[in-house]
């Protein structure tokens, strides 16, 4: 009953439920904005009307998702000022900047290229056609972008300084601001994440016709095209997920602490999974590959780390209370996301095994309705990896790292909205939660729909062309007579 009264907690988990929901559709946008700009390049080059339906079929996939992404986007920055007002002037002078720039560059740019792929086929050459669909994929990832600058700031301070009376952080150096240690390897790490969801949609709507016997070809092709991105992107993450984990280990100890289940110094074990006893400060598992963290943070089976008991001694994590902290949570959402990876890497090689070549999926019922629930695997691990890099930083919103200037911190429960009480909190969580609910079930029919219609548009009017021909010249001959 006290979480009911607890502001703070109150104001993280409402801003939690409306991040987590936007994050449906903002991977899906980007992920899918690269299968339509690579469907768009095969009707330029091939100018068959075929590949033209199946590049209108996921333009129009693309643009329902991207509306309503954008509509959820402004309730989360909304929330910046109503229910985290201390946190706003804390960092205000930094995090304007970035979403600013995501807003006139980023923005502007995919809004303006998608308005000619709705409405500026007849009007604009073919290739200028195809070049916006890449510069709409290129407007969401730069959005992506400067979103990150601005959340990785928080993870791992830099190009500023506290205020003289130590009210805010102040900019120092926005390009030192902008490309933060964390930055590059978090960044990285997103895309490919979100180019392999929007990979395993494709196949699984391939997969779908495949399975209900409709849209051969597109499906093949769609399956295909899915596929080779999705195998390309798993392998990537490999590199993005290393170059991730040893930002986190040199920059953020107490978040590799909890993603590891660490109360006390020690070498890092690598485990598969396991359950964190947060009373006795122990981690319970059948099995662990001793150093096996160790390895992969440093390539050493023997690099010993600080644990948080150790931590919290210390003057720059002293205010962090070992008790309190959600270690459990970390531990199992981190160790999820791994094991949603095995499973992404398993099916992508399914995929391109069985789609290539003699097109062996087409039979494959089992195999089919794998990429069907595929979206699944990346999906669960996109949402699960937030929780660990945000829960992670706790009990700070601004964390202080490793390399962080000094003071540049703020505790989660110093940025609350003062003014803002308890039931107010929950009843807008209470009207978010049904006003999202009716958002949802309006996109998923108005998806629905545009499946079960298919990619037919452009080849049933060829068709109905065609057939037409034939009565055309008939009535033009007995006229004739």
């Amino acid at each position: 009953m006290d979480a009911l009264f607890d502001v703070a907690l109150l104001s993280r988990i409402q801003f939690a439920v409306t991040v987590a929901y936007h994050f449906i559709f903002v991977p899906l946008s980007i992920g899918l904005g690269l299968i339509t700009a690579i469907f768009a390049t095969k009707y330029y080059r091939s100018r068959d009307e075929k590949d033209g339906a199946a590049m209108h079929f996921w333009v129009r996939i693309f643009t329902a998702t991207f509306a309503i992404g954008v509509a959820t986007g402004i309730t989360m920055e909304f929330s910046f000022g109503t229910n985290w007002a201390d946190y706003s002037r804390f960092v205000g002078d930094i995090f304007g900047a970035p979403l600013a720039a995501e807003a006139l560059f980023a923005f502007f740019l995919e809004s303006v290229f998608l308005g000619v792929l709705l409405f500026g086929e007849k009007k604009v050459s073919p290739k200028f056609y195809t070049v916006s669909a890449w510069l709409v994929w290129a407007g969401s990832c730069l959005s992506a972008l400067w979103i990150l600058i601005a959340n990785s700031w928080m993870q791992t301070p830099a190009g500023a300084e506290l205020a003289s009376d130590g009210s805010k952080a102040v900019i120092t150096d926005f390009l030192a601001a902008a490309f933060n240690p964390s930055i590059l390897p978090r960044y990285t790490h997103v895309i490919v994440a979100l180019l392999i969801l929007g990979a395993f949609v494709s196949m699984a709507v391939g997969a779908w016709y495949l399975l209900k016997g409709k849209h051969s070809d597109f499906a093949m092709k769609t399956v295909r095209i899915g596929a080779v991105v999705g195998i390309v992107a798993s392998c990537a993450m490999i590199v993005t997920a290393h170059a991730s984990a040893v930002e986190v280990s040199e920059e953020q100890p107490t978040k590799l602490a909890m993603m590891e289940g660490m109360y006390n110094d020690e070498v890092p074990p690598l485990y598969a999974f396991g359950w964190v006893d947060e009373e006795s400060q122990q981690v319970i598992t059948p099995f662990a590959i001793p150093g096996g963290t160790s390895f992969l943070a440093t390539g050493t089976w023997d690099t010993e780390y600080a644990g948080l008991n150790s931590l919290a001694e210390t003057e720059k994590y002293g205010e962090m209370n070992v008790a309190d902290m959600p270690v459990n949570l970390v531990f199992q959402s981190y160790h999820l996301m791994v094991a949603m990876y095995g499973l992404i890497m398993l099916t992508a090689i399914l995929a391109i095994a069985f789609s290539m070549r003699g097109g062996r999926i087409a039979t494959m019922r089992w195999l089919q309705k794998l990429l069907i629930v595929s979206p699944l695997f990346p999906f669960i691990a996109i949402q699960v990896g937030w929780i660990t890099a945000e829960v992670g930083r706790q009990p700070w919103v601004v964390y202080p790292s490793t390399s962080g200037p000094d003071g540049v911190s703020l505790l989660t429960n110093n940025a609350i909205s003062q003014a803002v009480s308890a039931p107010e909190l929950l009843l807008t969580l209470a009207l978010f939660a049904v006003v999202y609910v009716f958002l949802f079930i309006g996109w998923v029919r108005v998806i629905s729909h545009f499946i079960k219609r298919g990619p037919v548009d452009a080849v049933a009017a060829v068709e109905s062309a065609a057939a037409a021909a034939p009565a055309a010249k008939t009535c033009d001959a007995k006229d004739g007579e």
